[in-house]
């Protein structure tokens, strides 16, 4: 089973059109930030929400959008010119912003955003436990269903594995029964190191997997990149009736141990076809092992 198709908001002109579309096509995921469209998106999504109350939604926390950046330093939270922080007294604080700005009480998932971009890579770890502490508080309180962390480098440069946050979150959480339960990573023919160690049932995605976490692959597409590197002749590869976009979107959809693909559709022609190529069977392991072979020579360095 491929798996399921989501809608990423981060590079959406008109999110509020693409989301009604999604919804209406049966997505049952959106995924947000409080920094996307500079600062606007959440409070875009916040109607269609309450259209779609079914529609579960993922945001974000540690990117310091404009408007938050000055509230929060108006009270305090943060100092000024402040662009990223997980400290845990700003993550309540944008916690309560994102529940007001999406119209939700209660939210579906929060990651913490990029926490690699934190000053000080030797506090990671600290700081990824206390910001789960905080959010442990805030799941008892009735404010949060899971967390997770969405990274775009953090598990290819080390920085953490899926077993330390783990651990981070059982401390934080003082059980095993904490609630991290989802990673958000790029997965893509390009970005394939996480694919790649997936089809030998290694890596982040298969540990997350093992735990029975969610796996979101953002980036399928490599930010709309990918197909101009790839060929006719890789999408006939992968599947002949498709596209090369379509296939691309389909190889990553078949990594075993991805629960959702992330994609900006702008439009409803190309969220139309990303669902029909979802709707194929995943592509065979050994297929996806022959693309990545392919597209090798042209990685960038």
């Amino acid at each position: 089973m491929t798996a399921a198709l989501a809608l990423g908001t981060y590079r959406l002109r008109d999110v509020a059109a693409a989301a009604r579309y999604a919804a209406a096509c049966g997505t049952s995921w959106l995924d947000t930030a409080p920094n996307y469209l500079h600062g606007r998106a959440q409070l875009l999504l916040a109607p269609v929400l309450a259209e779609h109350p079914r529609l579960q939604v993922a945001t974000k926390v540690g990117f310091v959008a404009p408007q938050a950046r000055k509230a929060a330093s108006a009270v305090g939270i943060l100092p000024p010119g402040t662009h990223h922080s997980l400290h845990p007294r700003y993550v309540r604080w944008q916690m309560e912003r994102n529940r007001h700005e999406l119209g939700r009480d209660l939210i579906d998932t929060v990651l913490l955003h990029n926490p690699e971009h934190m000053d000080e890579p030797s506090l990671l770890h600290q700081v990824l436990g206390t910001a789960f502490t905080a959010l442990e508080r805030e799941s008892a309180a009735g404010h949060l269903t899971s967390y997770g962390v969405a990274t775009w480098n953090g598990f290819d440069d080390r920085l953490f594995t899926v077993a330390d946050l783990d651990r981070l979150a059982t401390e934080a959480a003082g059980s095993p029964h904490h609630h991290l339960k989802t990673i958000q990573l790029p997965v893509s023919l390009v970005m394939d190191s996480a694919l790649a160690a997936a089809l030998d049932g290694r890596g982040p995605i298969a540990e997350a997997t093992a735990r029975g976490w969610d796996v979101h692959a953002s980036a399928p597409l490599h930010g709309g990149g990918l197909p101009a590197l790839a060929t006719a002749e890789l999408a006939d590869l992968l599947h002949p009736r498709l596209s090369i976009a379509q296939a691309c979107l389909l190889a990553v959809a078949s990594c075993p141990g991805v629960s959702k693909v992330l994609l900006s559709a702008s439009t409803p022609a190309h969220w139309d076809a990303a669902r029909t190529a979802l709707d194929e069977p995943p592509l065979p392991a050994e297929t996806l092992r022959k693309a990545l072979d392919v597209l090798a020579p042209h990685h960038p360095d």
